[in-house]
């Protein structure tokens, strides 16, 4: 066989190979790139995430210091009017400069996807089409060695010919089948074409794998789809005879047998198997659907169930990924890639998870499992998989960069901004193990609140690998610091961090007084935190007026040697403003970068405390927001305002001051977010909007369906403030836009507060 080598690394990299030798676990990438059709639309993720457009990103996934990115060449996007007519220019030029940055490409060529429109997944003649595309691939691109002619076969397969979701469409065991049996087909042929190009090259066969479980009465039906869920690998091996259990299955379904003995005859083995494992993999199912909300109810013609994700059910916790990756190893022993490896949640999670499935991947590893690498998938992200890309509603999920940024709705390209998992991937690349605190908790897979329904124990079918689950972290992770157990803000940072599993520990000023420079110096002593959240201030904005030293003491001169004791111990720390910086002269939300111009002494208050601290401790996390309103207090505008109005009682609220309202929750949320990031500076974090305080109540109202014939607008003049107010004071962001729009927030407030 013949090889092509790009430098002398890859022939050193072969030839351990080769000699069976150990390589430390590689890290590779993924763009999230899935075309797919939903009746005549197709659902394009990189025209939503923007890098259809955008080299530059090649430049930036390249810092990482990844080996291999899985990387989209697809069939739809390069010849949808068939080969006569292909633009090659966008592929040309993205993968020359992959090969320029020495990052070996993984070329997709269907990615979830059905071809173009003259075909589908249950053309008889889809295969032959591939193989044709995958022919001109080849001979355009000779040097690339890895492809993935068809990404996760079965669960496509599933999708668009089980479940209906994907086109064509299919609700049935028959469609499901051609389907499926169509793509192994086209895989085969596909890769026989590349090969008469490049006999080296390789086949990375990608599949989603997981595990099923169930209550005794459906043991049967576990069992079958724990079976399933290897067709199309046990297809591509040529496993599938007259004595495997899918073998009647199929013939059930109505294939025929000389179509199943062709992929006896004409083999395709992956010469990597790439197994992609989500939380929603490992499903578990219950006949007694009373337990559980209907959305989840289902059946198979005999017995009907409840399908519901295993997580929230399972009492002793789930197979998990070494467990997977182990049955997976054992049954083919193939080398195995870890090819998706990607969470949508906070952003500690993501690097729990993605750090999870690393050691999973490690200890197999070091046990003599032939591994090669995982894949931090979802790289810029991905949009409407809540949905399961069955709708554009642009519901985004970040991932190893976030796009989210303000500039998108201006038609410019959004900022593509590195998060904390960027540099997870940094440190693991360079052959070290990352230490963040937050990584000493488990993730939420792993705590009891994960629990939804009624426990039961799936323990028998979990299996042996269970055992061998990487050892628990340390009991006491260094806590989060946070400033503020009286105020709102100080609550809620402690109540959030309790879900997101966070430790933390919240000061009364007892315990901390942030103006005296020794007490605070003794709290980094006591509780060497990781991080420190100031979330403590003096907020009477009117008082201000009349007593501005205390003010100025409080919003001032102590965060300033928070941050001062912060820099010395190199701590982040995280510290908020105010809208009330701005005068409202202009008609255009703020930016982080316009002119500060306060009209009252607290609003002077946070400018000096953005200038001492940031002066200070220039690495300092420092986030303007405003106009609170949030589930867990009495006193904010949109809860007084609804108790009033339910009520009866007359509410005043001014009808010319326009804000931009806050969602604490939000706001909190994003704000561990950045500052897990490693984010510092200003940002601006207030939900999308900008309203009238009168018109604040009356929208909250409207959702909550009170009556708003006892409100009373009036100009703000009349409300008799001291301090006087800015008429415009929305806030808006060039760094990024952080935070759901308001109507989302205040329908979670009133669904919070039942």
């Amino acid at each position: 066989m013949t090889f092509v080598f790009n430098s002398s690394k890859d022939v050193i990299y072969h030839v351990l190979r080769e000699n069976n030798s150990q390589l430390p676990l590689e890290v590779w990438a993924g763009v999230e790139c899935t075309v797919n059709r939903v009746g005549d639309e197709y659902l394009d993720q990189l025209e939503c995430n923007g890098h259809a457009t955008r080299l530059n990103d090649l430049d930036l996934f390249a810092e990482l210091g990844i080996k291999a990115i899985r990387y989209p060449v697809l069939w739809e996007k390069i010849a949808p009017n068939g080969l006569e007519n292909a633009d090659w220019s966008w592929a040309d030029e993205r993968l020359g400069r992959l090969r320029e940055l020495g990052i070996c490409p993984i070329v997709g060529l269907v990615h979830h996807g059905s071809g173009p429109r003259d075909t589908s997944l249950v053309d008889p003649e889809f295969p032959e089409k591939l193989a044709v595309f995958a022919r001109a691939v080849a001979d355009r691109y000779p040097w690339v060695t890895y492809y993935t002619p068809v990404n996760e076969p079965l669960t496509t397969a599933r999708f668009s010919g089980m479940y209906g979701h994907w086109y064509p469409h299919g609700r049935d065991d028959l469609t499901f089948a051609r389907a499926l049996l169509g793509e192994c087909r086209s895989v085969a042929l596909a890769m026989k074409a590349i090969r008469e190009v490049n006999p080296s090259a390789q086949l990375v066969q990608t599949e989603d794998l997981g595990k099923t479980y169930s209550t005794p009465k459906l043991e049967y039906q576990a069992e079958f789809e724990n079976e399933r869920r290897w067709l199309s690998l046990d297809l591509l091996c040529g496993r599938i005879n007259p004595t495997h259990s899918m073998w009647g299955y199929l013939k059930k379904c109505g294939i025929g047998e000389a179509e199943l003995e062709t992929f006896l005859q004409n083999t395709c083995p992956p010469d990597i198997i790439g197994i992609n494992h989500y939380l929603t993999s490992e499903r578990f199912l219950d006949e007694h659907t009373e337990n559980y909300p209907a959305w989840t109810h289902g059946g198979n013609g005999d017995d009907k169930y409840a399908d519901v994700e295993a997580v929230r059910v399972c009492a002793e916790g789930l197979a998990g990924p070494r467990t997977l990756l182990l049955e997976a190893w054992e049954r083919y022993h193939l080398p195995l890639a870890v090819t998706e490896a990607h969470i949508s949640c906070t952003r500690e999670e993501q690097l729990r998870w993605f750090y999870e499935v690393w050691n999973a991947a490690q200890e197999l590893q070091a046990e003599g499992v032939d591994i090669r690498a995982v894949t931090a998938w979802a790289l810029l992200g991905s949009y409407d998989w809540n949905s399961l890309v069955t709708k554009a509603n642009g519901y985004y999920e970040p991932g190893v960069f976030d796009l989210r940024s303000r500039s998108v709705s201006s038609g410019e390209s959004p900022h593509t901004r590195p998060t904390a998992i960027a540099k997870m991937l940094q440190i693991l690349a360079n052959g070290h193990q990352p230490n963040h605190p937050l990584l000493e908790t488990p993730g939420w897979w792993h705590r009891q609140e994960r629990l939804l329904y009624p426990a039961l124990s799936c323990n028998a079918m979990i299996g042996e690998g269970k055992k061998k689950t990487s050892s628990m972290p340390p009991a006491s992770p260094r806590p989060l610091a946070i400033v503020g157990a009286r105020g709102t803000l100080g609550k809620a940072f402690a109540r959030l961090c309790e879900v997101r599993g966070i430790s933390y520990h919240l000061l009364t000023r007892q315990e901390m007084d942030i103006t005296d420079p020794v007490s605070v110096d003794a709290m980094f002593t006591q509780l060497k935190p990781w991080a420190v959240v100031n979330a403590a201030g003096y907020v009477r904005v009117d008082d201000a007026e009349r007593e501005p030293h205390v003010c100025l003491q409080v919003n001032a001169e102590g965060p300033a040697i928070l941050a001062a004791a912060c820099a010395a111990h190199n701590v982040p720390l995280l510290t908020f403003s105010s809208d009330l910086v701005f005068d409202g002269a202009v008609s255009n939300p703020y930016v982080e970068t316009d002119t500060v111009a306060p009209l009252n002494v607290y609003g002077c208050s946070k400018v000096l405390a953005e200038k001492l601290v940031l002066q200070a401790y220039p690495a300092s996390l420092v986030i303007r927001t405003s106009a609170f309103f949030g589930p867990w207090d009495e006193y904010n505008f949109v809860t007084i305002a609804l108790r009033q109005l339910s009520a009866g009682n007359n509410f005043i609220a001014a009808e010319d001051g326009i804000v931009s309202p806050t969602y604490v929750p939000d706001l909190v949320h994003a704000s561990l977010d950045l500052l897990i990031d490693g984010e510092c500076g200003l940002w601006h974090l207030a939900n999308k909007s900008a309203i009238a305080w009168a018109d604040l109540a009356r929208l909250a109202a409207k959702q909550a369906g009170v009556s708003v014939t006892s409100l009373i607008s009036v100009p703000t003049e009349q409300l008799g403030l001291t301090a006087p107010r800015p008429t415009y004071s929305v806030l808006g962001s060039s760094r990024g836009e952080l935070m759901p729009p308001l109507d989302s927030a205040i329908s979670r407030y009133l669904e919070e507060r039942i």
